[in-house]
C-alpha cells in the first residue's frame, strides 16, 4: 500500500479487486431494481393517470427521484466501467494504475441534483439527504459508496409511492365495480317491487349509496394515496394497506337495503296467505266480542247485584286497514304493504287477546255460580255417603242454597253465604260421626 493521495491511501491490487467485486455486485443489484421499477405496473399507471391531491404531489417528487436515480446510476456505471477497463489492462497494475484506481473507487464524482431526500411527505429527510422543502442542488460530490446509499434512498422513495398506488388501484376499483354490479341488481329488484326514490326510504338509501360509490371510484383513480394507510413503524417501501373504510360503509348500507328489498319480496310471495290469516284472526276477535256481548246479557239476566263490564265494539279500524292492505296487494304496492302487514299482524293478535279477556271478565260471575253449584253438590254427595242425607238441618240449608243458586237473578253473595252455611253444617255433622267410626274400629281391634 503506497502513500496517501487525494482519495486516501493508495489501494493494493487485492484491495482494488475486492472493491471492484463489491461495486460490481452493488451495480447489478441497483440495475435489477431500476429495471423492476421501470416495469412496475403501478409506475405505468401513475404515468398515464390524471392525478390530483396527495398522489399528484408525491408522484411529482417520486418522478424527480427516479430521474436522479437514473442519472446517479449512469454516473456510477461510467465510473465503474472506467475502473474495470483500467484494471483489465495489466495483470499486475503499476503504481500509477493503482493511484488511478484508488481515485476512481474511493474518490468523489459529481452527481447532478443530489439533494432530493427519501420520504414522500414534505419536510422529511433521507439518510444523508436534504429536506424535501429545500431547493435542489445543481450538483453534489459523492463517492461510489455514498452514491449507492443515495440511490437506495431515491429508489425507496419512488417505490413507496408506486407500490402504495398500485396496491390501492389493485384492491379498491375492482371491489367497487363488484359492489356497483350488486347495487344494480338490487336496484332492479327494488324497481320491480315498487321501491322507488321519494316513495320508500330504502330507495333513497340506494341512490345515496350509488352516488357515494361513483364519487369513491373517481377519487380512488385520481388520488389513490389518500386511501393508503402506512404501516406504523415500518421502514420498508410500500408498507401499509388500502383504507377501505368508505367502501365498507357503502357495502354495509347496500346490505341493509338488500335486506329491506328481500323483506318486500317475501311480502309479495306470501301476501295472500298473510291477509287470509289476518282476516281469520280479526273474525275470531269479532266472534269472541259477539259472544261476550251475548254472555253479558245472560249475566245481567241471571246474576243480581254484580258489576258486569261493558263490551267494546268490533275492531272497525283494523278492518279498514285490512281493506287498505288488500288494495295495496291488488295494485302490487309491495313496499307499502310490507310495513302495514307487520303492524296489522301484531295489532290483530292484540285485538284477539283483548276480546278473550273481555269474554272472561264478562262470564266471571257465571263461573263463580257454577263453582258454587259444584261445591254444593259435592258436599251433598259426601253427606249421602256417610248416611246423613236425611238430616233435617242439612236438608233445610241445602234447599235454601239450591234455591238461591238456581233462581234468576241469582244473588251471588247471598248464595255463597248459603253454601258456606251448608258446608259448615255438614262438617259439624260429619266430624263426630267420623270420630265415632274410628273409635269403633279400634275396639274391634282390641277384641
Amino acid at each position: 500500500m503506497g502513500p496517501a493521495g487525494p482519495a486516501g491511501p493508495v489501494m493494493s491490487r487485492e484491495e482494488a479487486d475486492r472493491a471492484l467485486g463489491r461495486l460490481d455486485a452493488e451495480h447489478e443489484a441497483v440495475e435489477s431494481s431500476l429495471l423492476a421499477l421501470q416495469d412496475h405496473a403501478g409506475r405505468r399507471l401513475l404515468e398515464g393517470a390524471q392525478l390530483s391531491g396527495t398522489t399528484e404531489h408525491r408522484w411529482s417528487r417520486a418522478e424527480a427521484a427516479i430521474t436522479l436515480l437514473w442519472n446517479g446510476f449512469e454516473a456510477y456505471s461510467r465510473t465503474l466501467e472506467t475502473a474495470r477497463e483500467l484494471r483489465a489492462r495489466r495483470r499486475w497494475p503499476s503504481r500509477d494504475d493503482l493511484v488511478e484506481l484508488t481515485r476512481l473507487l474511493r474518490g468523489t464524482l459529481t452527481v447532478s441534483g443530489g439533494a432530493l431526500g427519501q420520504a414522500g411527505t414534505a419536510g422529511t429527510t433521507g439518510s444523508g439527504g436534504a429536506s424535501l422543502t429545500e431547493g435542489p442542488k445543481l450538483a453534489e460530490e459523492l463517492t461510489l459508496s455514498q452514491l449507492v446509499d443515495r440511490m437506495n434512498e431515491w429508489y425507496a422513495q419512488a417505490l413507496d409511492v408506486v407500490a402504495a398506488a398500485d396496491s390501492v388501484w389493485s384492491a379498491l376499483p375492482a371491489r367497487i365495480d363488484l359492489l356497483a354490479a350488486e347495487l344494480g341488481r338490487v336496484r332492479s329488484l327494488a324497481h320491480s317491487v315498487g321501491v322507488r326514490p321519494g316513495e320508500h326510504p330504502a330507495a333513497d338509501d340506494l341512490e345515496r349509496t350509488t352516488a357515494e360509490l361513483t364519487a369513491l371510484r373517481a377519487e380512488v383513480l385520481r388520488d389513490p394515496l389518500t386511501f393508503w394507510k402506512p404501516t406504523g413503524g415500518s421502514s420498508a417501501p410500500g408498507g401499509g394497506r388500502p383504507d377501505t373504510a368508505r367502501y365498507d360503509a357503502a357495502a354495509r348500507a347496500l346490505e341493509e337495503v338488500r335486506r329491506e328489498i328481500d323483506a318486500v319480496l317475501a311480502v309479495r310471495q306470501d301476501a295472500e296467505q298473510r291477509l287470509m290469516k289476518l282476516r281469520d284472526v280479526l273474525s275470531r276477535a269479532d266472534r269472541t266480542l259477539t259472544e261476550a256481548r251475548s254472555a253479558r246479557g245472560e249475566v245481567l239476566a241471571k246474576i243480581a247485584a254484580s258489576e258486569v263490564p261493558a263490551v267494546s265494539g268490533p275492531p272497525t279500524a283494523l278492518q279498514e286497514q285490512l281493506a287498505t292492505a288488500a288494495e295495496y296487494r291488488r295494485h302490487a304496492q309491495w313496499h307499502r304493504l310490507s310495513p302495514l302487514l307487520e303492524s296489522l299482524e301484531q295489532r290483530a293478535e292484540d285485538e284477539l287477546e283483548r276480546a278473550r279477556a273481555q269474554l272472561s271478565a264478562v262470564t266471571a260471575p257465571l263461573a263463580v255460580r257454577a263453582e258454587l253449584r259444584g261445591r254444593l253438590d259435592a258436599y251433598k254427595a259426601k253427606v249421602a255417603r256417610h248416611g246423613m242425607a236425611e238430616d233435617r238441618i242439612l236438608i233445610e240449608r241445602y234447599d235454601a242454597a239450591r234455591r238461591m243458586l238456581w233462581s234468576a237473578p241469582c244473588d251471588l253473595r247471598a248464595a255463597e253465604g248459603a253454601v258456606l252455611r251448608y258446608q259448615k253444617a255438614a262438617q259439624d255433622v260429619l266430624v263426630p260421626r267420623q270420630h265415632g267410626e274410628a273409635g269403633g274400629a279400634m275396639n274391634m281391634g282390641a277384641e
